[in-house]
């Protein structure tokens, strides 16, 4: 029930989201059209104030202001922007006493029929991914019931960590749709581990057996979960900031989806067939 709870939660905000706003989650320039300005600096900038000043500038457009850094050392500023002409953005910026020199700095646009065409693309690839990854489980357990609780488990993942996302205010990228893709394997593996386990082994109760494949499975999603929060804490780039901040989401969902719901669920529905198989037995 705590895991269910939590899925209703999850489509719940979602659903308010989409409401408020018609877009489940934020989406970046390179998903919805926009420009993105990247320009060298020497000084030290607050990004977070410049972003604040050219939003109170450009009051139509979304803005969204981030840097690169070298060791540490903050080299580019990447300006992004939706809803705005090229020109209007560069008169913005160098309103904020930010030179912009011909040679130095780049400008990239994006149409917004073309972002909005690659976001449906992206989606059309989630949905293939799993259909594919519901085929081969079922090819794999040959039974369809448990086959279902892992495709449910893996979805929960996916609602969940999208609702976070967009509670957090995330603006999603090409690399978070990438990290969604990813998350659908790191999803599957350890429901496919408890499954194959509890289905295949024989000996042992099936609590036992469940147990048995925790103690794997947790082993598995803790040395995953260490080296994305170690690449999330280390790295500078904010492409690779986005996708371990959602794997870190999804892998934590994951524990829970895959060893409080997947295996209650299992467990319950293997012990019901085990009891019905039995009271077959006695009658004959």
């Amino acid at each position: 029930m705590i895991t269910i709870l939590l899925l209703v939660f999850a489509i719940t905000i979602l659903g308010y989201q989409y409401t408020v706003t018609g877009e489940f989650v934020q989406k970046g320039v390179s998903l919805k059209g926009g420009i993105t300005v990247t320009i060298p600096v020497k000084n030290t900038l607050d990004t977070h104030e410049l972003q604040a000043k050219l939003s109170s500038r450009l009051t139509k457009s979304d803005i969204g202001v981030r840097s690169v850094t070298e060791a540490g050392i903050v080299k580019e500023i990447i300006i992004e922007a939706a809803n705005v002409e090229p020109e209007e953005l560069e008169e913005a910026i160098q309103q904020e006493g930010i030179s912009l020199i011909d040679g130095e700095y780049s400008i990239e646009s994006m149409g917004s029929a073309l972002g909005q065409r690659f976001f449906q693309q992206t989606i059309i690839a989630i949905i293939i991914a799993f259909l594919a990854m519901g085929a081969v489980v079922f090819i794999t357990f040959r039974q369809t019931v448990p086959s279902l609780f892992v495709i449910l488990a893996a979805s929960s993942d996916m609602i969940c960590t999208l609702a976070v996302v967009s509670l957090l205010g995330i603006k999603l990228s090409t690399a978070g749709v990438a990290a969604f893709l990813m998350l659908i394997g790191y999803s599957v593996d350890t429901d496919i581990l408890l499954t194959t386990r509890v289905l295949r082994r024989k000996e042992g109760t099936i609590f036992h057996r469940i147990v048995d494949a925790m103690k794997t499975g947790m082993t598995m999603s803790m040395t995953s979960l260490l080296a994305a929060m170690t690449a999330y804490f280390f790295t500078t780039s904010d492409v690779i900031k986005q996708i371990m901040l959602i794997i870190i989401i999804g892998l934590i969902f994951d524990m829970l989806n895959t060893w409080i719901q997947n295996a209650g669920i299992l467990r319950w529905h293997l012990e019901r067939k085990q009891a019905s198989r039995h009271r077959q037995e006695n009658q004959e």
